[in-house]
């Protein structure tokens, strides 16, 4: 795997109360992810980006919700999320820059 397409596999941590709860229970964080990236490219960008040990990785695929705006019917865009059990011992702390 090349380092420019691990770079872009995460797109950003998912900030909730429900990925808060996991992360303080059980050492696991939750990203946004590309559509088409797999479980060990996340494994491999999450160890690059944050030089942790990653235990497990779970991916859920949410489908848009269809919306009417007015007459006209849309819908959302999808989302991928991983979840990402981290190894005894490490941890992420994405406040560490403010």
């Amino acid at each position: 795997m090349n380092k420019e397409r691990l770079m872009q596999v995460l797109l950003g941590p998912v900030v909730s109360e429900k990925s808060t709860i996991a992360a303080d229970m059980g050492r696991q964080f939750v990203f946004r992810v590309l559509p088409n990236a797999t479980k060990p490219e996340i494994r491999k960008a999450v160890e690059l980006m944050f030089d942790v040990t990653v235990e497990k990785v779970q991916v859920v695929n949410i489908k848009g919700k269809s919306k009417r705006f007015g007459t006209i019917m849309g819908r959302r865009n999808g989302v991928r999320k991983a979840y990402v059990r981290l190894a005894e011992g490490n941890d992420i702390n994405f406040g560490a820059g403010a």
